[in-house]
């Protein structure tokens, strides 16, 4: 039952990203950036595509995908769609990893570190949806000021 909130929440916020994403009035204006904002929204979104891929596809999932980190806050000019469809394509890799998710699963260990500590699934889960959604936040507020 948890895992269904959760899965919902997870492809609720990034399909949202995605909306915010082909909400913005031209492909330019997603990567905008000036004065003490460092990140487009178009990276932004590039990094929460690229933070599901790896943490639930490859870590969880064994899906086999290699995250370039470096790339999602590097690569510029991406369309609003390109973007957005990574988006939507990270919403259904989290969907289909937290649903084979067990209560057990959430409780045993997370794979990796998280800042040298051992945490569990449920935990980084808990913390990948705080991180998306700060992300969202930041790409909304970005979307009304280029726009």
């Amino acid at each position: 039952m948890l895992n269904h909130a959760i899965r919902d929440l997870f492809v609720r916020d990034l399909n949202k990203a995605a909306d915010e994403i082909e909400s913005y009035p031209s492909d330019k204006a997603l990567w905008t950036v000036s004065g003490d904002i460092a990140n487009s929204a178009g990276n932004l979104g590039l990094h929460l595509a690229g933070n599901i891929n790896h943490f639930f596809g490859a870590v969880l999932g064994n899906s086999g995908y290699v995250r370039e980190r470096d790339l999602e806050f590097s690569s510029k000019g991406a369309s609003r769609a390109e973007v957005a469809e990574a988006l939507r394509k990270a919403a259904g890799v989290a969907r289909k990893v937290i649903d084979e998710l067990s209560e057990e699963d959430l409780a045993s260990d997370f794979p990796e570190q998280f800042a040298g500590k051992t945490v569990s699934n449920a935990w980084m889960i808990a913390h990948l949806l705080t991180h998306l959604n700060y992300h969202l936040g930041q790409i909304n507020y970005h979307r009304r000021l280029v726009g």
